[in-house]
This record gives structure tokens, C-alpha cells and sequence, in this order.
């Protein structure tokens, strides 16, 4: 019953099938999340395979990773793969450099809560073509706590700023349950091609996966269309360099991939920068970041998490160039 791995070695199952049932703490985890804290060794890419194929599943049902598990549940765990003649995959263990990096990036810490400024190009997880990034760097931020922190939300690899990580399982359900609610606010900053002609509104188109996978991406999608999730985004424009490049302060009440970024080009204003959803429009010849111009600038948790924190993320060096070159003042309170 064994299989061929890519690296060429076989394969050994290291159990038969198990039935676990999901704990009063694990209240509301993401399943991905989920065997990731039970099952630190499992792959991204094999949990992937797994859920794809029907092999795990929720009170005898299919699951996505996404799924919320409830305390009570069953969860089905198919055998795991271990390679032959060797008792698990080692941790990588965490360089001193990346250590001390990911500790650099921290705005705020608490017993149950740790706020970071997160940099563009970095995502928050690996995947197929993602080595570096911030969850395998989570085991330098424990503290001298007994365990690492959680992603409790995500920001796009592109994006820059504040991202909060749960430094136990009880912060962590609280942080689900409010970001499932839209108990959490969330202010992102952008420069976009041009000027909406609404000084200030709401973008209410619902959004679609599309494309293969590993070029997936959003668009936009008619309302209740099989697949189609809401999206809302408020916007209001801040300053204006002529009618070439506007700021806008961004306010999403829903929280969909890549969301500011397809409703702005929906409407006409794509984010500079943004190299996968500008559409048809050429970037401008501008001496700027050559980057994704969006940062996550301001988060504010409700009152039952760390006392109602709202804590903002300032702009990163390259942002605060382009801010300045087009004249605008990022000291300004939006």
C-alpha cells in the first residue's frame, strides 16, 4: 500500500484510518488549520490532495479546507504517508536572520495576540511555488510562549501592513468568530490610475474564481451565479494628484481574495502597480515602487479582543516615496 513520492524514495503509511473529534478550544478553526496544529509534518500539498480526492471528511461529509469545523464534529484522517526509513520529515529549523526578521516586523504583543507590519512579497503560506514564507517563520515569534502563534486572516503576497496572529487557541477562535462576523476593521490605503468621479461610495460586485490552477484569479461575476460570493468594498478618495493618480482610503466589508484589487478595476481605477488585475491599461511611466501600491494601514479588533486594539502599520519606505512623489502628505489621519 505504498506510493511513489517525487523525490523518488517509497512510501509507508504511518496509520490506518482515524476518526478524531474536534475539541472545545478548536471551536471554529479553518480544517486546513486545524491538521496543520494536530499534524505539523502533513504537506500543504498533500492536505490539498487529500480533501480533492474525498479522503477527509467532516461528520462523514466532503470538506474544504476553508470549512469551520464546530466542537463535537468527527473528522475522518486517512493514513499518512511517511517516507520509508525515516521517522518524519525534520522542521527546517529557522535561520538566526529569519528570526530576527520576522521579530522586526512586530507593531504590538500581548499575552493572546501579536500584530505585525507585514512586508510586500511575502506571503503568509506556502504552496507549490512559494519556499519562503511568514508561516514558516511563526516559530520565531513564540516568546518563550509553549506554542507558536496562529494566521488568524491573511494578507495577498503583494500586500504590505498590519496582520494579527493569535498566540494561543482561545485568541484565535475569538479572532475567527470575529472576522466571520465583520467585527473587525479593516482600513487598507492605495494609489490608483485616475479619479473616481463619486468622491466617496461602495463597490457591491459579487466575485468568481477563474483560471487554472496556479494562474487563478478573481473576477467579477453577476450576484447569486453558481460560485459567486458577495464582495463589498467603501471607498473614499483622500487626495488626488491631477487626474492622472488618486489615494484612496479602502474599508472592506467582506473579505475576498484579492478583493480592493478587482473592484477597482472593475470601476476604472486599477491599483498601481498591479501587474495581474490592471486589464487592458498599460502603467503609467511614473518613477515609483514597481510594486503593488496597497497597504493594509489600520486594524481594529472589537472590544472582547485585546481590550477593542486598534493599532496602524505605517507605510514601508518604498510606499512613503510614492506617496511623497506625487505630493501627498501620509501623515494625514484617514
Amino acid at each position: 500500500m505504498g506510493e511513489t513520492a517525487r523525490d523518488g524514495h517509497r512510501q509507508r503509511l504511518m496509520s490506518a484510518v482515524t476518526h478524531q473529534t474536534v475539541s472545545g478550544d478548536e471551536n471554529g478553526m479553518r480544517l486546513d488549520r486545524w491538521f496543520r496544529a494536530r499534524y505539523p509534518e502533513l504537506t500543504h500539498g498533500r492536505l490539498q490532495k487529500m480533501l480533492r480526492t474525498g479522503q477527509v471528511r467532516v461528520d462523514g461529509a466532503r470538506a474544504k479546507a476553508s470549512a469551520r469545523l464546530e466542537s463535537g464534529q468527527d473528522v475522518r484522517v486517512p493514513p499518512l504517508p511517511v517516507p520509508v526509513g525515516r521517522k518524519s520529515a525534520k522542521k527546517p529549523q529557522l535561520s538566526a536572520a529569519d528570526r530576527e526578521f520576522v521579530k522586526s516586523l512586530v507593531l504590538y504583543r500581548d499575552d493572546g495576540l501579536i500584530v505585525i507590519n507585514k512586508p510586500a512579497g511575502l506571503a503568509a503560506q506556502g504552496g507549490s511555488r512559494t519556499g519562503r514564507h511568514l508561516d514558516g517563520m511563526l516559530d520565531g515569534l513564540t516568546f518563550k510562549a509553549p506554542e507558536r502563534p496562529r494566521l488568524v486572516h491573511r494578507l495577498d503576497r503583494d500586500t504590505s501592513g498590519a496582520m494579527a496572529l493569535a498566540r494561543n487557541r482561545l485568541t484565535a477562535n475569538a479572532l475567527a468568530t470575529a472576522f466571520r462576523a465583520r467585527r473587525v476593521t479593516k482600513v487598507y490605503w492605495a494609489l490608483v490610475s485616475g479619479v473616481p468621479d463619486i468622491a466617496a461610495g461602495t463597490v457591491d460586485l459579487a466575485l468568481i474564481k477563474a483560471g487554472r490552477a496556479g494562474d487563478q484569479r478573481m473576477r467579477v461575476a453577476e450576484a447569486g451565479s453558481p460560485g459567486a460570493q458577495r464582495a463589498r468594498t467603501h471607498y473614499e478618495v483622500v487626495d488626488r494628484a491631477g487626474r492622472a493618480v488618486s489615494w484612496l482610503r479602502l474599508e472592506p466589508e467582506t473579505g475576498r481574495t484579492h478583493q480592493l484589487r478587482v473592484h477597482l478595476e472593475a470601476i476604472g481605477h486599477p491599483i498601481l502597480g498591479d501587474t495581474k488585475y490592471r486589464g487592458s491599461e498599460e502603467s503609467p511611466a511614473m518613477d515609483i515602487a514597481p510594486r503593488l501600491h496597497l497597504h493594509a494601514c489600520r486594524l481594529q479588533l472589537p472590544d472582547d479582543v485585546s481590550n477593542g486594539l486598534e493599532i496602524e502599520a505605517p507605510l514601508p519606505d518604498d510606499l512613503l516615496g510614492s506617496w511623497r512623489y506625487f505630493g501627498f502628505d501620509p501623515s494625514f489621519d484617514v
